[in-house]
């Protein structure tokens, strides 16, 4: 439920020194207190210090990784296990690490009765594998990616030496990798720079099925990841993922220290990154390239796996991609059921030998066997356990064109996730633990509910909980202005000349300083194109560049564009003058033929609900509001969003959506707009 805990509440002594510590880290630190910032770091006390789980809307500029660290420092100086925090991303998680946590506990640990011990835990994939790096793993087919399978002649081992090192990219990227894994004491990738292309880090690191395992691993002892598990279960604060977070919870692997508080930062993507962790895919040639290992490093016999694949590719060949509304057929069920025994037999027949000896190339074939396996029966037992399947195909890209797009005539490919995630976060997240949510962006007015059901905290059985929303410093109505183009026909397949005539108004009268954000990337290069033409300011788009160059170059330049996809709706933080204009071609709704969208749509309206408001446009709130959220950054920012879709002022959900966006001043009136755009790029230049 969603409570608002009276300001004069008498404080308790957790909270007491919450505020103190907050207090002398913003001196520290040469910040200003903030009336939000304060109340967090209170209820984050008072959920760690009740138990009840808590829901925290922390506007931008508010402060709110000092506002849980504070209360989470202070709670591990007494607890007998670590905290937790948890992230969307690997690059906030790294920023938390490398850069908030070293900054406040050189402010805070004199208040402290010690010091606070810190460890940051990835994915297994994330650190180089020291037993791949000397060969305890083979080197695979040229499909994988794997070195010196990529054209080179691997008959002449010395070629590379013999012409004064590695002549390919790639090989100069595993040189470069393998000196480095002789220097580093993490054996984290993030450490490296510059980095390398997946390509190359697959060349190093392994995955977790593919991992020998500590009992068998003649390198355990000195294993970058095991040594990383190792510090978080000694550490007080852990920093980790959402994925890994879904992998504790899903698969109660110990992935993650045991722990009693865990916040969970940018809350917002957690159910869209926990589906994402336990989605599976299977395909035809995956069970061809199991087969193929597993006879080349077990010498078993393959052919009824090979069988089973040929009979599944025959079911499912020429079938339209799409969500299954009502599951796998009957043929295809059977022939899953044939692959499932093939596998099974492969994997009794391929166990360790009785030598017991180290092979990392019968673990790699194990590895692939036990996927198919496992995605095999959760295929076969999906309506049992309410999971979602379809088929899709891999996309190809058109020159011509220029953009990539699906390939009807590619193999199918099937996929399965969870039609939702919320019971099993419920028992894996919520049970025996204290969460705090907290985000920007994570109610819609001032309902929680929306993003509460989907993660467990609503129906019968759901745990208490409290959802506050502290604010945010910035005055948004004299700061930022809302302008939705509500003349422009409804958006259809493409961008509309219209839309792309109001574009160019836009720009023109801010004299640049846009951050163009785009529903596709065909949608942005095409927009992109046609602003050249028309404009004399500079235009960047996404895919140019790497993004970080990207948007450096968008925040030292104050009259350059910037035009690019999702990850900018989220990823862009560039305070002042370089961006003064933010525009939204359309509402980020999910695609319409998305097909977990369209199932768990369809499941709310089976249940009497509106599958269009709880599914597509809370989806579409959220990413608006994440999106509009680039414009204000500090204090002094000014600026305007534009939504160039007209629907957010003409359809009923508008309102729905208008609620989850900061209060910005309103408008549909173009001329009103023009004259705020010309006179912030008068200032600019001035």
């Amino acid at each position: 439920m969603v409570e608002k805990v009276a300001a004069d509440a008498v404080e308790s002594v957790g909270e007491k020194t919450t505020l103190e510590l907050l207090d002398r880290a913003v001196a520290g630190m040469g910040g200003q207190s903030r009336a939000g910032q304060h109340e967090m770091a209170k209820h984050v006390t008072r959920a760690i210090e009740t138990g009840e789980h808590l829901l925290v809307q922390a506007g931008t500029g508010t402060g709110k990784s000092l506002a849980y660290l504070i209360p989470l420092i202070a709670h591990s100086m007494d607890s007998s296990k670590p905290t937790l925090v948890s992230t969307a991303t690997l690059a906030l998680q790294t920023q938390i690490v490398g850069r908030d946590l070293p900054r406040l506990l050189e402010t805070i640990n004199p208040a402290l009765e010690r010091p606070v011990n810190v460890a940051l835990v990835k994915g297994r994939a994330n650190y180089v594998c020291l037993q791949k790096l000397e060969g305890g793993f083979p080197s695979e087919e040229p499909s994988e990616g794997q070195l010196f399978s990529l054209g080179e002649d691997t008959s002449v081992p010395h070629f590379a030496a013999s012409m004064g090192g590695p002549q390919s990219q790639l090989g100069k990227e595993v040189v470069r990798l393998r000196e480095w894994a002789e220097k580093t004491t993490t054996g984290d990738r993030d450490e490296l720079m510059p980095g390398v292309t997946d390509r190359a880090w697959r060349q190093v690191s392994v995955t977790s099925m593919e991992c020998l395992g500590a009992q068998k691993c003649p390198v355990a002892e000195e294993c970058f990841s095991e040594l990383a598990r190792s510090r978080a279960g000694e550490a007080d604060v852990v920093v980790t993922n959402h994925a890994m977070l879904a992998v504790s919870a899903f698969e109660g692997l110990a992935v993650l220290p045991e722990y009693d508080v865990v916040v969970v930062d940018e809350a917002h993507e957690l159910q869209d990154r926990v589906t994402g962790a336990v989605s599976g895919q299977l395909s035809v040639a995956m069970v061809h390239a199991a087969a193929s290992s597993a006879r080349k490093h077990t010498a078993i016999t393959v052919d009824a796996l090979n069988a089973a694949a040929e009979r599944l590719d025959m079911a499912i060949a020429g079938v339209p991609n799409g969500l299954l509304a009502s599951g796998l057929n009957d043929e295809q069920l059977d022939c899953l059921d044939q692959l499932r025994d093939a596998t099974r037999a492969a994997l009794s027949d391929s166990k360790t030998d009785s030598s017991n000896a180290v092979d990392g190339g019968r673990q790699l074939a194990r590895s692939r066997l036990m996927l198919i396996l496992e995605l095999c029966e959760r295929m076969l037992a999906a309506k049992e356990n309410r999971e979602v399947v379809w088929f899709s195909r891999n996309s190809t890209f058109d020159p011509q064109q220029g953009y990539s797009q699906p390939d009807e005539t590619a193999p199918a490919l099937i996929n399965i996730a969870p039609l939702s995630v919320a019971g099993r976060l419920r028992e894996g997240l919520f049970a025996g633990h204290t969460v705090v949510l907290t985000s920007a962006t994570l109610a819609i007015g001032a309902a929680f509910e929306p993003a509460a059901g989907g993660l467990g905290l609503i129906g019968d059985g759901a745990p208490s909980w409290t959802g506050i929303d502290v604010g945010s410093p910035f005055d948004y109505p004299k700061q930022g202005v809302l302008y939705v183009a509500k003349h422009l026909p409804k958006p259809g397949r493409g961008t509309s000349p219209e839309a792309l005539d109001e574009l160019e108004d836009l720009i023109r009268a801010s004299r640049g300083g846009a951050l163009c954000l785009f529903s596709s990337r065909r949608a942005a290069e095409e927009a992109a194109d046609a602003m050249r033409l028309r404009l004399d300011v500079d235009i960047l788009c996404q895919g140019e560049s790497t993004m970080a160059a990207l948007v450096k170059q968008f925040a030292d330049e104050p009259d350059t564009c910037l035009f690019g996809t999702m990850s900018l709706w989220q990823g862009v933080d560039v305070p002042g003058g370089s961006c003064r204009l933010v525009v939204i071609d359309r509402i980020p709704f999910p695609r319409p033929d998305d097909p977990l969208m369209t199932a768990r749509s369809r499941a709310v309206a089976q249940s009497g609900g509106n599958g269009f408001m709880a599914v597509s446009a809370t989806h579409a709130a959220i990413r608006l509001a994440q999106g509009a959220g680039r414009l204000i950054r500090s204090t002094g920012d000014k600026g305007v969003v534009a939504v160039l879709d007209s629907r957010l002022s003409t359809e009923r959900y508008g309102g729905f959506l208008r609620a989850a966006l900061p209060p910005f001043w309103a408008t549909t009136d173009r001329a009103v707009v023009r004259g705020v755009l010309e006179r912030l790029g008068s200032a600019k230049a001035s």
